[in-house]
């Protein structure tokens, strides 16, 4: 009889042929994805990959080297590109996240008549291409006096559409009874606001600082446009100048290097925020 229930129990332990299927899949696909990047890190270390890079990827430098970083950070001001790209983040951050809680707190708690409206009114600028709007952007700024100031990246991000989105589907997870309880005892809808439901946000915090770090540290065209003095430029304008600077985009071990520098904060801010996305996700999914 022990035998048979032990023999039972290690059934019931079998691994389905479908989860290694999936888990097959998700190795290959990680796989991939992982792969340009470990090749971006190889190359950025050789020395000898100047001139061309080899095929196919090599798991070791052939001329193992830190000059590469040497060089790019001697031909562009790297560090001051990172400072201004952190401080472009930073203001768009607190500016979004503050517009999108504030937004997602009143669609949700304060039920007025319209929200849905104003919701999908909202989320409909997201179908909207940012080309569409880039010039018409372009010349309000430029008639304010703002070219080449932060504030056209500040005044911009009070519109997080897709921020109010996930802040609201939040705050509906959150009970109405403590805002009630809070009411009664004499708060008002900021202290509600601040004191009661701010310090459960966390894990949406969190997953908006990401997808807005990632969106703004990446983004090339708007400051191209809008940044005229080359103390003010962010990382992407600066790895863009390695084109112009003297041949060095015929060095691709010297781009790579300059790139496996500026992905550093993005995995940085990734690996601090990422078990409060997880958290959001699996309170997002609870109804």
């Amino acid at each position: 009889m022990i035998q048979t229930a032990d023999s039972k129990a290690l059934r019931r332990k079998k691994i389905p042929v479908s989860q290694w299927i999936l888990a097959i899949v998700l190795f290959l696909g990680s796989f991939i994805m992982i792969v340009p990047f470990l090749w971006m890190l190889v190359t950025s270390f050789d020395w000898g990959a100047r001139l061309n890079i080899t095929f196919p990827p090599k798991i070791w430098p052939e001329e193992p080297s830190i000059r590469t970083y040497e060089v790019a950070f001697t031909n562009i001001k790297m560090f001051r590109y990172i400072i201004n790209s952190i401080i472009v983040s930073a203001g768009v951050i607190v500016v979004s996240s503050l517009s999108a809680l504030l937004s997602g707190y009143a669609l949700s708690k304060l039920r007025f008549k319209g929200a849905s409206l104003v919701l999908l009114l909202a989320l409909s600028t997201m179908m909207i291409p940012f080309e569409m709007t880039m010039i018409p952007q372009y010349l309000l700024f430029s008639k304010l006096g703002l070219l080449d100031n932060y504030l056209a990246f500040y005044l911009p991000a009070l519109n997080y559409a897709f921020g109010t989105f996930l802040a609201k589907a939040f705050f509906d997870q959150l009970p109405s009874s403590l805002r009630e309880a809070a009411i009664l005892d004499g708060a008002g809808e900021f202290t509600v606001f601040g004191r009661v439901y701010l310090p459960l946000c966390t894990p949406i915090i969190a997953t908006m600082i990401i997808l807005l770090f990632l969106g703004v540290w990446n983004e090339m065209l708007w400051p191209l446009l809008v940044l005229k003095n080359a103390a003010k430029y962010t990382i992407q304008i600066g790895l863009a100048m390695f084109t112009y600077n003297n041949g060095i985009n015929q060095q691709p071990s010297i781009i790579m290097a300059a790139t496996a520098v500026s992905l550093i904060p993005v995995v940085v801010v990734y690996m601090f925020l990422q078990r409060y996305i997880i958290e959001s996700i699996a309170l997002s999914g609870i109804k």
